[in-house]
């Protein structure tokens, strides 16, 4: 059930919304068993057959957080077999392909499918371990810790929560009366966040489509039009996900974080990922860099620079079992440590407008690999992009440019003045 759908607007949403808030004399459903029961008819209609696995994932982590208070050493344990269902689920065909390819052997593909939602629960349940781990949770009651796992709004996409921000706002009984001016922010972000996804991603994606299917037809201009449309495609499709997630969250008096800021005013590549998927961000520095940092037995510059290129190598294979997102996370590791040695090394003041030049251009060409189908097609359109010696004479019509240009710069426009 997707947010987009009538199925999710029409029918979905407005019965939860009823029963939410539905009161005769003194009986009110309560709070935690009316978005439970929600959160998994929601995710039973995407494939009811891993209702089970998450379930599992579920009962076994709220007990192995247990002995998890008792004894702080078995933390690492307790992540891996985390980790080992996301593998196996999310990468067991991709090892196989790539051990097939190094041996030259001929093992069968397991083809087992991708329950929804899983790389975002896997995180948001290594969060939870870790700050239980660190005593910053102090109370875990399992109707609780379900919710916080399945909440629908925030299931599919994100953002990426932890359980102390949302776990008091599920209980909250002021939550359970209705505030007009959440319900009416929370409309109008799910109208916002439904246009972005319908009108502008939905159609940028036919020119996207047009253009990395036919990379041996495009031409220059194609190829620039095919890869900011998609640049553009992924982030209006992402933040029109996150809109309607926080819209849905409000209409039920219950507040997501942040998770975009505005990403293309960035200046820099630092800054570009203090504004994109801002609670990704947060997990790889608390949960990934920082403890990486703290186990070093000499801390130095150098060696910090490393780790970045670590983490954003599995950001970027979190994403997908691909090499393609592997090497996009490579690219922003590799990127973001020569934006760090600059600004230590050089210092010197860039101005604003370049620095966006930079790093708007540096992120679209990264997107390029997070698209295409192999290397070869992506750095076919790279050559193509800057290949200017057919610049009048090779003509092309695989991408209608009027519209496509127009649709672009209607992009830009919404995107560097709304958030």
């Amino acid at each position: 059930m997707l947010f987009h759908s009538s199925q999710y607007l029409l029918y979905f949403l407005p019965i939860v919304f009823f029963l939410y808030y539905f009161k005769y004399k003194k009986f009110q459903f309560p709070n935690i068993l009316t978005l439970s029961i929600a959160s998994v008819v929601f995710y039973s209609a995407w494939n009811i057959f891993f209702l089970p696995l998450i379930i599992f994932i579920i009962i076994s982590n709220y007990y192995l957080n247990k002995i998890l208070i008792k004894n702080k050493k078995y933390l690492l344990y307790i992540v891996s077999f985390n980790i080992l269902i996301l593998i196996i689920f999310k990468y067991t065909d991709f090892l196989i392909l790539n051990f097939n390819l190094i041996f030259n052997s001929n093992l069968d593909l397991l083809k087992l499918p991708f329950p929804l939602a899983l790389s975002f629960v896997t995180f948001q349940v290594i969060a939870f371990l870790i700050d239980s781990h660190d005593n910053n949770i102090k109370k875990v009651e399992f109707k609780k810790f379900f919710l916080f796992i399945t909440f629908f709004p925030q299931l599919i996409a994100g953002p990426i929560v932890k359980y102390n921000n949302m776990v008091p706002q599920y209980t909250l009984k002021k939550n359970r009366k209705i505030n007009l001016n959440n319900i009416s922010i929370g409309l109008i972000l799910i109208l916002i966040g439904f246009s972005k996804k319908v009108l502008i991603a939905d159609n940028l994606g036919l020119f996207v489509d047009a253009g990395f299917d036919n990379v041996d037809s495009i031409n220059l201009f194609e190829s620039w039009i095919a890869s900011v449309s998609f640049t553009f495609q992924i982030y209006f499709d992402f933040t029109g996900y996150v809109d309607m997630a926080t819209g849905s969250a409000l209409l039920f008096n219950i507040k997501l974080p942040q998770n975009f800021n505005s990403p293309f005013k960035a200046t820099s590549l630092i800054n570009f990922w203090q504004r994109w998927h801002i609670t990704l961000t947060n997990f790889l520095t608390n949960y990934i860099f920082n403890p990486s940092v703290r186990a070093l037995k000499e801390i130095t510059f150098f060696k910090m620079m490393l780790i970045i290129i670590m983490v954003f190598v599995i950001c970027g294979f979190w994403h997908g079992p691909s090499w393609m997102y592997g090497f996009f996370g490579l690219l922003h590791g590799v990127g973001l440590s020569v934006n760090h040695i600059y600004n230590k090394f050089l210092g010197l003041r860039m101005h604003k407008i370049i620095g966006w030049f930079i790093t708007f251009n540096f992120v679209n060409l990264t997107f390029i690999f997070f698209r295409s189908q192999d290397f070869n097609d992506g750095l076919i359109i790279i050559y193509k992009m800057f290949n200017f010696n057919n610049l009048f004479t090779d003509i092309s019509s695989v991408i209608p440019t009027d519209k496509s240009i127009a649709l672009i710069v209607i992009s830009l426009i919404l995107s560097i003045f709304f958030k």
